[in-house]
């Protein structure tokens, strides 16, 4: 069974002007540790359909289920990790780690224990005394992962997660985040502005059009090596064919060809 079932998302918005339509029958499921990227047009509804899935919104139609429990608010099932890492200055990173935990009163000691091992397998022992302004962008939103990991969630979400970075240190972020959920096998559903990100990172990128958004296509990410990472993906010859057909798929192929600035043949033709 799948662990994640998003099952014909309707979401509409009342206004002064009348209903605005955000999403039009979103349909889709995730298996156990699967990664699928979401991109769309700006303003499509990607954020909306976290929120959905989150539980923080509820949905106007449809329904969502993780492991086989419908969503109708905030789970422990589900992590969210935002665009800011929200790391309280006043806490050092260990407590900034357990603070979820606190709030959801689940901090036993193996509960605690397992935190105290996340800082630990993913290189911030060291840092737990220290304060979020003593550490480094990348640290920052490593540490932000390993709070949302240490409620041992089913889902995780990420909204544009790197997005506040620099490009040089959201590139070395990626590759941390991607090995750290692929080795906790976490379930996780990101969504992005960035098409080479959505591709490094993806099993399989969801496409959406513009708003009302409903999913132009699912597309099955597939790279012919050994050991994936993110870096790595980017020089791999199916990297281009990916990048245009995601492109064409958001209705930007005239501006493609107008600029040239890159070729490839796409995958699926």
């Amino acid at each position: 069974m799948a662990i994640l079932q998003v099952e014909h998302l309707r979401q509409v918005y009342q206004s002064k002007d009348g209903e605005t339509v955000a999403l039009e029958d979103i349909h889709f499921s995730m298996e156990k540790g699967e990664f699928f990227s979401v991109v769309g047009p700006s303003g499509c509804g990607k954020s909306t359909l976290l929120s959905i899935i989150s539980g923080m919104l509820p949905a106007t139609d449809g329904r969502v289920l993780v492991a086989g429990e419908e969503i109708k608010a905030p789970s422990s099932h589900i992590g969210y990790m935002l665009q800011q890492d929200n790391l309280l200055e006043w806490r050092t990173i260990r407590q900034n780690v357990l603070l979820g935990l606190e709030i959801r009163r689940q901090l036993t000691p193996e509960m605690r224990d397992r935190a105290d091992h996340l800082l630990e397998t993913y290189g911030l022992a060291a840092f737990a005394n220290r304060h979020p302004s003593q550490l480094s962008g990348g640290m920052r939103q490593r540490a932000a992962l390993i709070r949302t990991l240490a409620i041992n969630p089913d889902i995780l979400l990420l909204d544009e997660a790197f997005s506040a970075l620099d490009y040089q240190t959201r590139l070395e972020v990626t590759e941390d985040v991607y090995r750290i959920i692929k080795r906790e096998q976490v379930t996780a559903l990101m969504v992005t502005h960035d098409i080479p990100e959505s591709i490094c990172m993806g099993d399989k990128v969801l496409i959406l059009s513009e708003r009302p958004a409903v999913i132009r296509t699912v597309l099955p990410i597939r790279f012919n090596m050994d050991k994936r990472t993110p870096i790595t993906c980017r020089s791999q010859p199916e990297f281009a064919g990916y990048f245009n057909h995601i492109w064409k798929e958001l209705g930007m192929n005239e501006a493609l060809e107008t600029a040239g600035t890159v070729a490839g043949e796409d995958p699926l033709s």
